[in-house]
């Protein structure tokens, strides 16, 4: 059995177990103890009884062995032969302990002056009182190990108390929650060390967000003006009539990417920030979404004799950032149009789900448990790994569902479960 985690859990157990231990090892110590000097007592009575009858026998050899309730003695020599017991002719010299029928006896053997003496002292009212005292030592036993569980419990409470409101002040904390450092609550010593080591990590996680919300301030100031400028310029160059339909296609593949680019950043830039973030937007059509990803990304068809089948419901309304909604869906649809040389691609979406289902050449079943891994490429595969990526991503701070099924040449699956 693991022990438990919780700290206050291990200190009661803890002390519950010193507890159980030390009172055993007493009472253990004390029955042997008691044991012993009852049985020292019992002999000694023994020792003086035959001493004493030894001693009357020699002034009088027709003196009777003792003979009370207690004690009972035998005498074995050449004028009484058969008066001893079976079973005690059978025992050496010294001391015994044997069982007579239900009664139990402290046993004397001696043999002087060519007789041969044997003392019976019946111990079965000390055996009982041992059997009580061992009952009342494991009573005792108990008793110690649920007030040492208790004492464990109420020290627990005292030790972990300034550890639990350390803590609390962590968890409870905002990131801009700084200017109290933790360590001015809390005296020196353990917990205090403790919480001035919180203080250097959240101090160097202050800086770090500091650095992150600077790069992403200047990357999508510098990067949206660099995009706005190329995508003006290239509104301009599409509107002018000197121009050849070669060189408008070529213009418009640059607007293409520089939209694409713009939205990519701008769904970049809202999945770096703080999860409530999030959930900005007053809510995203994935029906439109859906269309504008088709319509954006055909162009990867080119010539090929793929046919598109698209079936959507425009119930379904996401509380979203679209530009979000679009980085997913236009990854999965940019996939099935570039993995599909003939066939079809069907895309359906009803109030629940979105369902992207083409005849492509497939994943290899090696592969299918790492497409989701960042920068992971297949030998087959011409992007830079970080589609399916950020699908997955999406879908686990939004509380998506992801799946994907994948025969190699036989065309993939992929279903998205918004519920």
């Amino acid at each position: 059995m693991l022990p438990p985690r919780d700290l206050r859990a291990r200190v009661a157990l803890s002390f519950a177990a010193f507890g159980a231990a030390l009172s055993l090892a007493l009472a253990f110590m004390l029955y042997h103890a008691a044991h012993d000097l009852g049985q020292r007592l019992v002999d000694e009575t023994l020792t003086a009884e035959l001493d004493d009858y030894i001693a009357r026998r020699e002034r009088n050899p027709q003196s009777l062995p003792p003979s009370t309730v207690i004690l009972q003695g035998y005498v074995q020599d050449e004028h009484r032969p058969g008066e001893v017991p079976d079973y005690l002719t059978r025992l050496p010299d010294g001391r015994h302990d044997l069982m007579v029928g239900t009664l139990s006896y402290r046993a004397a053997v001696l043999e002087r002056g060519g007789a041969r003496y044997y003392l019976l002292y019946d111990i079965s009212l000390q055996i009982r009182r041992e059997q009580r005292f061992a009952f009342l030592l494991g009573v005792i036993v108990l008793a110690m190990t649920m007030f040492s569980a208790l004492g464990g419990i109420w020290l627990s409470r005292t030790v972990v108390a300034p550890v639990a409101e350390l803590a609390a002040r962590v968890r409870h904390r905002g990131p801009d929650d700084w200017q109290q450092p933790l360590a001015d609550d809390f005296p020196d010593g353990e917990v205090g060390e403790l919480a001035r080591v919180f203080d250097r990590q959240l101090l160097r996680m202050r800086a770090f967000m500091e650095r992150e919300r600077s790069f992403s301030a200047d990357v999508s100031h510098e990067l949206r003006t660099a995009l706005a400028v190329i995508l003006s310029t290239t509104e301009v160059l599409l509107a002018d009539e000197r121009l050849g339909e070669r060189q408008k296609a070529r213009v418009a593949r640059i607007e293409r990417a520089a939209r694409d680019m713009s939205e990519l950043g701008t769904a970049l830039l809202l999945m770096v920030r703080e999860e409530q973030s999030l959930g900005a937007g007053s809510g995203c059509v994935v029906a439109e979404v859906v269309a504008e990803a088709v319509e954006k990304h055909r162009h990867l068809l080119g010539t090929r004799p793929v046919a598109v089948e698209v079936s959507t419901d425009p119930a379904l309304v996401l509380p979203a950032d679209c530009s979000l909604v679009d980085m997913l869906v236009s990854n999965l649809v940019r996939n099935a149009f570039s993995y599909t040389a003939e066939g079809r691609v069907t895309i359906r979406q009803d109030e629940h789900s979105l369902v992207i289902s083409d005849t492509g050449k497939g994943i290899p079943a090696d592969a299918l448990d790492l497409v989701f891994v960042r920068h992971f490429r297949d030998m087959a595969s011409e992007g830079a790994g970080i589609g399916l990526s950020l699908v997955k991503r999406i879908c686990d701070r939004r509380g998506w569902q992801v799946r994907l099924q994948s025969r190699e040449g036989s065309g993939t699956t992929v279903t998205v479960v918004f519920d």
